[in-house]
């Protein structure tokens, strides 16, 4: 069996040149930037029924002054927005025109394992000059994506929506429909970001914390509190700024295509309710999004209809999506904003009833700083467990002195269905090693915090605890047991992996058709991880066994724990990762359903 990501380098484009970060556009460029491109903004090509013809190919790009190479569907990017009915059954022709194989994934669908197009696992991928029928029926409705599944292609362009009508009429009223497409965008060649990762972990890390704010935390903390949290950094060899791994150092953050200098521009008429459809189709970017003026009211998330909630802001992790509805009372633009999680740049776009106005961009929040509790340190620490149960320190791993047996699935008593599992965390799953740099020992459920960027910001965000199913939890049973799998690390050498083990070493995790299980997730890393699980959904547990919220990407966020019900209706092999591009190659498993 092939790896899921191949990093072969006769898989991508070579020759691409690194580049820095673009240079801040002063808000009277902004205004013109805008104006210009209200004049010639080029809608995503829409298809629409139940038969399609894709064709995946080779496109020039140039979006930050250079002319580069990118991968496209019908020669757009983002690809062409895909509108199908519940209930249709749709056939898809993808042809491969590339020099290398490649491959369409469906994100979220829920369909035969044949049809997930995931090479290795669903099938063999596309060669070159081949075509690969996609035919199933479509049984769900809101809104998705597609992406390529072969090597880092999705971050070079290949990635669209999926927007399927619903059979019954939504339980919400709209006028006027956007789709949001966010995304990232580097001139260097992906294997280049993931070789530089590779060797320099902080490499894009454009906040490194300097003696100016070490001057700063002295005088608010005092000197013993702030040397003495600094010293702990500095011992841990982690860095209290280090929300992302790839940063605007490279990317361009899009929207719809449009870098932030031209903006995506969407038209409405006062007084009417606009559905917005956001998909994070970034390969490594959180976003932050609002929109300065106007209240979102949060409808579906992942696809499915979830009870409304209003807030200002609201966190879109990698692979996420969600619907919100906006009602403008006044003729006058908008902009739609959309941050980065380390605020190194941000996407936008802008909302108006007319293209000739140009509402002000505001200006980005600080850049956050993780705490203690995103180091999963609300109770007992941060810690490194050896084979005696003795504390082992970074020094200790990187001699290899931390080695535990390996153990990759244990089963424990399961608490209430909604109400996730009291049990405290099990690090004797873990097979340590200097590939793992922390544990969570105090990693806690925190369902009702925002994340690290957004708590106590004066907006109202929307968070987890505030998700739940508009209809009633379809499989009402308990489950049966529960599958506790640890997100580890070790930033300071890029390596990751789920309970220790990286991809390439891992055994599949096994599901007997029918079931109803648990599976409680505890990240031992200072990153958010994007975790999706093909063919079956993620039924979020946020306090409600009635009405458990279905995802298909659960956030995992720094130091914490969060657990989701499954009910194991989908035979055979299918793939269960993190989303984040270059995390996938090793925090990655095979789920085998039988």
């Amino acid at each position: 069996m092939t790896t899921p990501i191949s990093i072969s380098r006769r898989q991508f484009v070579t020759g691409l040149a690194s580049t820095t970060a673009l240079s801040m556009i002063g808000a009277g460029n902004f205004a013109r930037a805008a104006a210009r491109s209200a004049q010639v903004y080029q809608p995503q090509p829409v298809l629409s029924g139940s038969t399609f013809k894709l064709d995946i190919g080779y496109k020039p790009v140039n979006f930050t002054g250079k002319a580069r190479q990118a991968f496209a569907v019908n020669g757009s990017i983002p690809s062409p927005i895909l509108r199908w009915k519940e209930g249709d059954r749709v056939t898809l022709d993808v042809t491969n025109h590339l020099a290398h194989d490649s491959s369409i994934h469906w994100h979220g669908m829920i369909l035969p394992t044949n049809m997930d197009g995931v090479p290795g696992l669903s099938f063999a991928g596309i060669k070159p000059g081949e075509t690969f029928r996609y035919q199933f029926d479509v049984n769900q409705n809101g809104t998705y994506w597609y992406h390529s599944h072969s090597g880092f292609q999705e971050q070079q362009g290949m990635y669209g929506a999926i927007v399927i009508e619903p059979r019954e009429p939504a339980p919400y009223a709209y006028d006027r429909e956007h789709i949001i497409v966010l995304s990232d965008w580097s001139d260097e060649d992906p294997l280049d970001v993931y070789a530089n990762l590779k060797k320099s972990p902080h490499i894009y890390n454009i906040d490194e914390r300097t003696v100016g704010d070490l001057a700063k935390d002295i005088q608010a903390k005092g000197l013993s509190k702030a040397l003495k949290q600094r010293a702990m950094w500095n011992n841990m060899r982690m860095s209290d700024t280090d929300l992302s791994d790839v940063t605007g150092r490279t990317y361009t953050f899009l929207m719809n295509g449009e870098t932030p200098a031209s903006g995506w521009v969407g038209e409405f008429k006062q007084g009417e309710k606009i559905l917005l459809r956001f998909i994070n189709a970034a390969a490594m970017s959180f976003f932050d999004v609002r929109i300065p003026g106007l209240k979102m009211t949060v409808v579906a998330s992942d696809g499915q209809y979830v009870q409304p909630v209003t807030v200002d802001e609201f966190r879109i992790g990698v692979a996420e999506t969600y619907d919100v509805i906006v009602e403008p009372s006044s003729e006058q633009a908008y902009t739609l904003f959309c941050q980065a999680i380390d605020r190194s740049g941000y996407a936008r776009g802008t909302l108006t009833p007319d293209p000739a106005m140009v509402p002000t961009v505001p200006e980005m929040d600080e850049s956050p700083i993780l705490t203690h509790a995103d180091m999963g340190m609300a109770h007992g620490g941060h810690v490194m467990v050896g084979a005696s149960g003795s504390a082992c320190t970074p020094e200790h791993a990187e001699m290899g002195h931390c080695e535990m047996p390996k153990k990759v699935v244990q089963e424990f008593a399961t608490g209430k269905a909604g109400y996730g599992t009291a049990n405290s965390p099990s690090f004797n799953l873990i097979k340590m090693g200097p590939h793992i740099d922390m544990l969570a020992d105090g990693a806690q459920y925190r369902l009702d915090d925002p994340g690290v960027g957004l708590r106590d910001n004066g907006r109202r965000v929307l968070s987890y605890a505030d998700l739940f199913n508009l209809n009633p939890t379809l499989d009402p049973r308990e489950p049966e047991r529960e599958i506790e799998l640890h997100l580890t690390g070790n930033m300071s050498r890029y390596m990751w992996s789920i309970n220790g083990v990286k991809y390439a070493d891992s055994q599949p995790l096994h599901m007997r058709y029918g079931e109803r299980l648990r599976i409680t997730l505890i990240n031992n890393t200072m990153m958010n991880h994007p975790m999706h699980l093909h063919g079956v959904w993620s039924e979020l547990e946020t306090g409600d066994g009635n009405h458990i919220p279905r995802k298909h990407t659960v956030i995992v966020q720094p130091g914490s724990k969060i657990s989701y019900l499954v009910t194991a209706d989908a035979i055979g092999r299918w793939a269960y990762h993190c989303h984040l591009l270059y995390h996938m190659p090793s925090m990655f498993r095979e789920v085998r359903i039988s």
